[in-house]
């Protein structure tokens, strides 16, 4: 019985220290943790996009499922060019579509993207931002028919 206890207070002991550490914000390689925020220069480079989801196959259209992938280069400063691949299981596929647009980013890291695709069609893409920069999760809010999600891997960071 004896040593049962000394057991328990041993182990009680190390969740201390290791949720103490944890609380102060020190990772389990005894690093600080990065804590300084985003700005638009975070996601500085050229990113490869896999999407998925559903949209209209055309203006008050029947609903469609729409795969594609993107590169899309971000320039630091709240500008991107991208060159999409998208494929509608109605409307087929589109390759090679230039495109550019706008982006936003706040400190904790969550993102705002709008682009036209086609004149009078705009998109606008909720982000956020995780490891750093090297990827971004993302879905449209905008228009409201247009269900997609987006996963970014970071390509290069010129």
């Amino acid at each position: 019985m004896r040593m049962l206890r000394g057991t328990v207070v041993v182990g009680v002991a190390v969740l201390v220290t290791l949720a103490g550490a944890w609380r102060s914000g020190v990772q389990a390689n005894g690093g600080p943790k990065k804590n300084r925020g985003c700005s638009d220069a975070t996601i500085t480079g050229t990113y490869g996009i896999q999407i998925t989801g559903t949209q209209p196959s055309a203006r008050g259209g029947p609903i469609e499922s729409v795969i594609g992938v993107v590169i899309r280069h971000y320039d630091g400063q709240g500008q991107f060019t991208q060159v999409a691949n998208v494929k509608g299981s109605i409307t087929g596929i589109v390759p090679d579509a230039p495109g550019f647009g706008t982006y936003r980013v706040n400190e904790d890291c969550s993102a705002v993207a709008q682009f036209e695709p086609a004149p009078g069609i705009l998109v606008e893409e909720r982000l956020v931002i995780v490891d750093d920069g090297n990827e971004i999760r993302s879905m449209a809010s905008l228009p409201p028919p247009v269900m997609v999600t987006g996963v970014h891997k970071r390509i290069d960071s010129r």
